[in-house]
Formats: structure tokens, sequence, C-alpha cells
């Protein structure tokens, strides 16, 4: 542990155990039947085919090539055992109907073929014809016809097997299965904190020292569900999104990669927490695509990792170190894992418990005692207005026009469901009237409340009597501008 501040800081220091810290004791689970091995074999196996079968027949070429190594090599030497005894059988035919076997010694007659006088003889010269070895021994004659068909057939026949059979072998030989193999993923995925966001992540490396061009790398979820409906689904493919939208799935793979899944709100593991996976069963499918550099052929290598190969509250221990003038890679360290604290709760349970620890915010009260209604708004401010105006004498409707009107006016118009405030909140000017003895409680609301929801014919009884006829209520002159108040008193006096 020492050793590991020391590297690592106190940020990382190693917890005892997890589970101790968290109360969640993990069981011993049973092995289940995995859908991908480690090597990345899937465990599938296709039954009752019986009116399929011709399908494999019917491309040849692949299915010779998916077929393992030891029934390739049988049917090669199968294939070619069986066609030279038909073209050797072929041959000693020919030599008997015709009569060369028991005048083959005869100086005089011309056989179909020199020195064939039996069925080894046939076949030595059928394998010094189709592998090109003229040992000048046997050899065919112009006085047989049927022997330069045959010759001809030999020839096109044995090219074709040649090409078949040998070019198969050299796909199956050159198949990138065997580059896959030095691909490594992690033994163990883990879930951790990074960058302040619960994370999944696995570790992949390239032990050879050409690159992977091109490469990509996808996760799938397997996991049992039920529809709404009723139908249940045993292996549903959902995708675990390793970058896809930023383009970290793409890899440059030259050193060992941490690949991570965030886990939000979109995540299949949105729910899931330290105690939800002793009971959950799923499966993590990786599957790792590129293009071979030395071969140009796409290769490509799975793992996968079940709910027991998950390890809560886990990080990867670094693997690489500066060196002298190089990066040295350490694969000792590519599996190991060390503990680090991690709550133990899911995304959805943390953001509930942040939810409810936030402070709520308590509604806006007026002065009454009551919620202030939504409908004081701008508009209703000017029909009061507008109704005043009609009411005024016309130069005091020009000046007290929307367009003329203090912008202070308008800004206190143009506020949409203003709310009352404390005393605390209003200005010190109003603070000072509202605390003068005779004003009622409804005095000490604010301007713009005022302005919002009373119109401003409740204070005509402050008008002169002459003006208090045209407008039809008490005084405004007390809350005018002293400018306004002077042309009042010049006009109806």
């Amino acid at each position: 542990m020492s050793a590991l501040r020391r590297k690592f800081g106190d940020d990382y220091q190693v917890v005892t155990t997890l589970s101790s810290g968290s109360g969640f004791k993990q069981p011993p689970k049973k092995k289940r039947q995995r859908f991908v091995d480690k090597n990345g074999r899937c465990n599938v196996q296709h039954g009752n085919l019986s009116g399929e079968t011709s399908r494999y027949l019917s491309d040849l070429f692949t299915t010779l090539v998916d077929l393992k190594w030891r029934w390739n090599l049988f049917i090669f030497i199968l294939t070619y055992t069986v066609a030279w005894l038909f073209m050797a059988s072929m041959w000693w035919l020919i030599a008997y109907i015709r009569g060369d076997l028991n005048r083959a010694h005869d100086e005089k007659y011309t056989p179909c073929v020199a020195n064939v006088y039996n069925f080894p003889s046939a076949f030595l010269f059928f394998i010094e014809t189709e592998a090109t070895i003229g040992y000048g021994y046997r050899y065919i004659t112009d006085k047989c016809p049927e022997g330069i068909i045959l010759f001809l057939l030999q020839s096109i026949l044995g090219s074709i097997v040649d090409a078949f059979l040998i070019g198969c072998m050299f796909i199956k030989m050159s198949q990138p299965k065997k580059r896959a193999e030095t691909l490594m993923f992690s033994e163990h995925a883990v879930i951790s904190m990074r960058d302040g966001k619960l994370t999944l992540m696995f570790r992949v490396g390239n032990l050879r020292n050409s690159h992977m061009v091109s490469a990509q790398i996808r996760c799938k979820l397997l996991k049992s569900r039920q529809t709404p409906e009723g139908e249940f689904l045993p292996l549903d493919q959902l995708e675990l999104d390793v970058g896809f939208s930023t383009g970290a799935d793409q890899l440059f793979l030259v050193s060992p990669l941490t690949i991570c899944h965030v886990i939000d709100t979109k995540s299949p593991f949105y729910d899931l927490s330290q105690r939800s996976m002793q009971t959950e069963q799923f499966e993590i499918v990786v599957i790792l695509e590129g293009i071979v550099e030395t071969t140009g052929m796409t290769c490509q290598a799975r793992t996968s990792y079940t709910e027991d190969e998950v390890l809560w509250g886990q990080r990867f221990f670094p693997v690489i170190s500066l060196e002298e003038g190089f990066f040295k890679v350490d694969y000792s360290q590519f599996h190991a894992t060390f503990e680090i604290p991690t709550p133990p709760y899911s995304v959805k349970e943390q953001e509930e418990m942040l939810l409810m620890s936030s402070p709520l915010m308590a509604p806006a009260i007026n002065n009454s005692g009551g919620t202030m209604p939504e409908r004081n708004n701008s508009v209703d401010c000017f029909d009061s207005l507008d109704d005043l105006s009609t009411r005024i004498p016309l130069k005091l409707q020009k000046i007290t026009g929307r367009e003329d009107r203090p912008k202070k006016l308008l800004r206190m118009c143009s506020t949409t469901s203003e709310k009352a405030y404390s005393m605390g909140d209003l200005p010190m000017k109003l603070q000072r009237l509202s605390s003068v003895p005779g004003n009622s409680e409804e005095k000490l609301v604010p301007k713009t409340s005022k302005v919002t929801c009373d119109p401003m014919s409740q204070s005509v009884a402050d008008l002169p009597p002459k003006l208090q006829r045209l407008a039809g209520g008490s005084r405004i002159e007390g809350n005018l501008p002293p400018k306004l108040r002077k042309m009042n008193s010049e006009r109806f006096t």
C-alpha cells in the first residue's frame, strides 16, 4: 500500500475491501453459459438444417475455408489421391484396350504410351505428366488420338483442381484470425469514477509492432428482457456508446488503451448499482476491428465480460513509463487493478439524492398573504394606461403617450408576472413613505405592482376640480413630475 501511495499519491489509495465499507457482500456466483468466449468464439450451434445443407454445397469454397484444419488437410489429400488414381486408371485402360500391355516389349510395335505395360507404369506416366517432370523414358506417341484427348482433359482438370485446393489452403493460411490472438483484452472490466462521472472501463492492447489501420471498437450488451406486449427476448442486443458521437471509438492502437463507457441517462446501466449487480445477468461483447498493416486484410478480435467479471470500484494500473528516448509498456500489469473509493449507488440514485438535498424554491407571496396572479403582464398595464389617456386632455395625452412615457415607467410595465417584495427589497424612498403613520397596508405595494395591478385612474382624486371632471376620478398631480404639474396648472387656471 505504501508503494502504491508513493506512485499514485493520496488520491489513489488502495481500500481494503469495498464490501466492508458499503455493507454489501458478494456471494460466490456460479459461472453460467457464455454467449461469446474470452477467446472470441461464439457458442452457437445451428440445428435442424435438413433442408438447408444444399446451401453449404452451393458455396463449396467458403465451406472448405470455414472447416477446421484437420478436415481441410484430409480433403486436400483425399482429392489429389482420388484424382491421381482415376487418371492413372484411364491411361491403363487405354493401354489395355489397345493391347499395349501384351506387346510392350515388341520393338516393331508403336504403343499409345511408350514403356507403359502395367498399372504402376501408367501411374508413373500420369505423375510425370501432371507434375511436368519429364524423365524421357515414358512418352505419348502420335499413333494414339484417344491418348491425346485424354492428355488435354488431364491438363484442364488438373489445373482446376490445383487452383481450387491450393487457393483454398492459401486463403485459410492467410486468414487474419491468428493476428487477432496478438490483440489483448483485459480479463476484467471495472466501474469507477472518471472525470466526475461513473464509467465502465476495460483495456485493449496490441502485442505486435505492426499497427492496426482504421481500428474501431464496438460494444454490445446482451441481456434478456420482456417487452410490454409479453414477448420474451433471451438475447436482446443493446449498443454501449464508447465514443461513437465524439470519435473516441476510432483507435490509434499503438499502446494499450482504456476504453470508457460513461454511464448516464442514455446508458443501459443507468440504474445499475453495486447491490443490483448481485442479481443482474448480462454479458458485454467487445468487438475490435481493423486492417492488418502487413497484409491489408480485415481482422476482427472479440471477447466478452459477464456480470461477475465486472469489478465495482476498481481501476487499472498504469502500464506506460517514459524511458530514455522511448516509451515502455509493461504488459505484466496489463490485467492488474486496484480498488479506489467509489459510491455504491447507481447514477439514477445519485441524481435522486442530489435532487432531494438541493434547496427548494419558495413561492412568491404578495402583501395580502396570497400568491400573485400570473396575469399581471405588460399588456394589462398598457391597456389601463390607454383607458386613462382617453379621458384626459389632448395635450396631456400627447405628453403621457406610450411613445413619450418615462423609460422607468415602461420598464416597470414590461415586467411579466411581477411578484410582491418584502420591505427590505423596496427602494429607500418607498420605505420612508410606507413608514409614515396613516398609510394603509395597500400603500406598501411597490411601484411596479401598483402600476401593474392598479390603473392610474385611482389617483385622479388628487387632480384640480376641472381636471377631475375631465378625468372622472381622483388626482394624479401628486404623482406627476414638476414640469407636468406646471403645465397642468397653466392650462386650467
